[in-house]
């Protein structure tokens, strides 16, 4: 410990620091801050560098760096003084100057948590990680005063630590009184008036992803805020924490086990008690955007006038992908999403984008959410089988320390204003789904729980890929492939079906391009008119937050003589088949279009909607939604080419049903024969039945002699 000689000394230096360190042409930096933030915002605090600490005085910034505790308090006392000397005279009423709260910030090197261990413990560490929960705002009592219950002897003004160590109150009371009996034991009660306190804030820090080691639990840290640093950080913003390592004693068990435990007197469990805060802009974790420069904004507005951008932003979305042009189109819209707008009745219109890929394994949809999962400014990808309802809304909890509920955000909450990417949407189970149809539309989440009632923003667009009902798409069963309910198919703005067609010339091409990438894997080929993931990331958030595109009036009225021409189109189509489509076409397919011609304003940076935008909106809309909704008349496509087949095929199909029962094996020779002889074509007779071994009623036993019907 050092003496108080010792302690006024380095007072003195640091009030010497606060006064005299001065950058370029005699700016007074920390004067200058402290004077700003006294007099002009009321904020009694000050941000003070380590470097410059270090280059003012070495020996200084190495006792700040051993010893925090001590010097941090002396620090504190110091901005005081200085903030009492410059801020002089002031206005009546503001005599006193309230204590100032020192935050500090360093360039050093951060260390995992795992490699904080016992000879770290109160000196100064930085560390980071991702803030997984957050307690709210208590407060902490920073001087208190004591009372005797017998004798009424007030003790005032005693000084507590600052961090998450309490105080214990004297056992005794020492004021003997003649003619009077001395005071029992445990006398002292806290008197709350007379305290000073703070507010305080715990929050709960987890390793980053990349520091943990495969196969390895995250490990925890508690951190300790207090004053200024409170509310700085909501659950799943990345952080870099610096601060001092500190330990408290574990809470008292109230098990039976506990006169077992009394043992271990000197075991004390670790704790950060918080000095400096960095929320981190760059990676997946949720973060405001960060500033531009004057050169990076202009160069954002020379990209938005280049006049191929929507090319070359297309292009830019996974490169290492072959193809999809249409869907990678219909993601870069997805990426910039429209405008949101607020009605003068109080209700809003959604200007998020949702996309729905349907369709064969092997098409590289998966690689493409990931891919969406990196560029978006926030990211979320979930599996389909691996999401419940309430891990993709929000979850109400107990909170293990309180005992109280407490409500957590699932995925879309987390990914307000940015992506959700929902692999296997098929496989989800149904009453999941619906969950999620409030948050796609409306895009609210509604909470009626444990006595939680309340409703959260998940303002984000949804990008979803699935499989259809028998695995690859087959192309006999029209709309069947499809099975989803039209509630929720009505909310995607765009629905493609990508199908793994054979063609020789494609497929030469697209076995060069894997070769290519998996031989030139580790040098990274810059292909040209290609965006980099971070240029692309910058100019989506440059895009977003500057850019609110509106259509202007000669593209609405295009796009209203469009609409009723296209639900004109579709009842036609619905006449002619006598059924109607699993993909409706209603209002909301309207707001679509609108929606996907905003998108391709803003990556523009244009103000207006033009009819261009509309022309390329609605031939993006034409690509995906209209087509899938048309695949059930199969004129056109593979293997047969008009009204007339398809009849025939579902006539061999009935016949053969009829022909035998369930459970029965029949000769596929015999069969083939029998249709030949009613003068059915043989191929469209082997056609329905390969059909049916594909959907799984038919069965091949005997070398592929017999045909064993299962269903």
């Amino acid at each position: 410990m050092a003496t108080s000689a010792e302690m006024r000394a380095v007072k003195n230096q640091f009030s010497s620091f606060l006064r005299g360190f001065y950058e370029g042409k005699f700016i007074y930096k920390y004067r200058d801050m402290l004077r700003h933030h006294f007099k002009l915002r009321k904020q009694y605090f000050i941000e003070v560098s380590m470097e410059d600490i270090q280059s003012y005085d070495e020996d200084l910034a190495d006792k700040l760096r051993k010893q925090p505790t001590e010097y941090i308090a002396l620090l504190e006392e110091a901005t005081k003084e200085v903030a009492d000397d410059i801020t002089r005279p002031r206005p009546i009423g503001e005599e006193n100057v309230d204590d100032i709260q020192v935050i500090i910030k360093s360039e050093a090197n951060p260390v995992p948590i795992r490699d904080i261990k016992s000879d770290q413990v109160s000196h100064l560490t930085k560390v980071t990680g991702i803030c997984i929960a957050a307690s709210g705002i208590r407060a902490k009592a920073t001087s208190i005063t004591i009372q005797c219950r017998s004798c009424r002897n007030v003790v005032p003004n005693l000084l507590i630590r600052p961090g998450l160590e309490g105080y214990n109150l004297p056992r005794r009371c020492n004021t003997e009184q003649v003619g009077r009996p001395p005071c029992s034991l445990d006398p002292y009660y806290i008197v709350p008036d007379k305290c000073k306190c703070v507010d305080f804030q715990v929050l709960k820090l987890q390793e980053a992803p990349d520091d943990i080691p495969q196969g390895e639990m995250p490990r925890h840290l508690q951190l300790y805020c207090d004053r200024y640093l409170c509310d700085k950080v909501v659950p799943g913003n990345r952080v870099t924490i610096l601060g001092i390592y500190s330990i408290k004693k574990n809470g008292k068990t109230t098990t039976k086990k506990s006169s077992k435990e009394k043992v271990s007197v000197g075991v004390r469990s670790p704790y950060l008690r918080v000095l400096g805060i960095q929320i981190e802009t760059t990676g997946s974790g949720r973060s405001a955007v960060s500033p531009f420069t004057p050169a990076e904004e202009e160069q954002m507005r020379r990209l938005a006038a280049l006049p191929n951008i929507y090319e070359k932003i297309s292009k830019s979305v996974a490169p290492s992908i072959y193809g999809s042009d249409d869907v990678k189109k219909a993601i870069a819209c997805l990426l910039f999403g429209g405008s949101r707008k607020r009605l003068p009745d109080g209700l809003t219109r959604r200007g998020d984008i949702n996309v729905l890929l349907l369709g064969d394994p092997g098409t590289a949809k998966s690689q493409l959410l990931k891919f969406v999962e990196k560029v978006s400014p926030i990211g979320v990808y979930t599996s389909g089988k691996g999401s419940s309802a309430a891990g993709l809304t929000a979850s109400v909890n107990r909170d293990p320390t309180t005992r109280n509920f407490v409500m957590e955000g699932g995925a879309m909450v987390l990914a307000d204003g940015g992506v959700v990417c929902i692999d296997e949407f098929d496989k989800m189970r149904e009453d999941d789904r619906v969950a999620i149809h409030e948050a796609m539309e409306q895009q609210t989440i509604s909470i009626a729980k444990a006595g939680i009632t309340t409703t959260l923003n998940s303002r984000c667009s949804v990008l979803a890929a699935a499989n259809s009902v028998f695995g690859r798409w087959d192309d006999m069963k029209g709309e069947e492939n499809i099975d989803f309910m039209p509630t929720i198919l009505s909310r995607f703005d765009m629905i493609f079906i990508v199908k793994d067609e054979h063609d020789e010339k494609r497929d030469t091409t697209l076995a060069k391009h894997v070769m290519n990438i998996h031989m030139n894997a580790l040098q990274a080929t810059e292909v040209e008119g290609e965006m980099s993931l971070e240029l692309l990331k910058k100019y989506i958030a440059f895009c977003r937050s500057r850019c609110g595109p509106r259509l202007s009036e000669a593209a609405g009225e295009k796009l209203k003589n469009r609409y009723v021409l296209m639900r004109f189109g579709v009842r036609e189509h619905e006449l002619d088949s006598e059924k109607r489509l699993s993909i409706p076409i209603t209002v909301r397919q309207l707001e679509a279009v609108i929606r996907i011609s905003e998108s391709l304003a803003k990556m523009q940076l244009l103000p207006f909607a033009t009819e261009a935008h509309v022309d390329e909106a609605l031939r993006l809309f034409q690509v995906s939604t209209l087509d899938a909704a048309m695949s059930g008349s199969l004129a056109g496509a593979e293997g047969f080419t008009s009204e007339e087949d398809h009849e025939m095929l579902v006539r061999i199909e009935k016949q053969l049903k009829r022909r035998f029962a369930i459970g029965t094996q029949v000769s596929e020779a015999s069969i083939v024969q029998d249709f030949t002889r009613q003068k059915y074509p043989e191929r469209s007779v082997q056609k329905v039945i390969f059909t049916m071994i594909r959907r799984g009623e038919l069965q091949h036993r005997m070398q592929r002699k017999l045909l064993y019907r299962l269903k």
